[in-house]
């Protein structure tokens, strides 16, 4: 008789995973995305810094520039992704009710496609000309 002295469960054995089952994708996802959120954060920063002083118009020019919309929304998928990944590891450590944590998670979920979404919408609205 084979003895198993290890914790998983038979069908964590046979997928492989571990008990947190992704866990270790959301930590390397969470870091990156930190990593760009700092480089793009300090472009805006920069961006934002040119902008003082100057009229209307040459802000909108500036933030319809393709390239400075580019950025814009390659900023607002990094800080949302980023935003929507940070609350899940609250709320997973915090809500200990499950069926309020699985409506939390959900909730933040939508929250941050929603934000995202209306980020996204502003950006293209300004560098279409609308």
């Amino acid at each position: 008789m084979q003895s198993n002295s290890s914790m998983r469960t038979p069908l964590g054995r046979v997928r492989g995973l571990g008990s947190a089952k992704s866990g270790t994708g959301h930590f390397w996802l969470q870091r990156v995305t930190a990593v760009s959120n700092l480089i793009l954060a300090i472009i805006f920063v920069f961006v934002v810094i040119s902008l003082v002083g100057k009229p209307y118009p040459a802000a909108v020019a500036t933030l319809g520039n393709p390239f400075i919309a580019i950025l814009a929304l390659l900023f607002i998928l990094s800080a949302c992704v980023h935003m929507r990944l940070g609350m899940q590891v609250v709320i997973e450590d915090y809500v200990h009710t499950e069926g309020l944590k699985i409506l939390a998670v959900i909730a933040n979920t939508f929250f941050a496609i929603a934000i995202g979404a209306a980020s996204a919408f502003a950006v293209l609205k300004l560098s279409f000309g609308g």
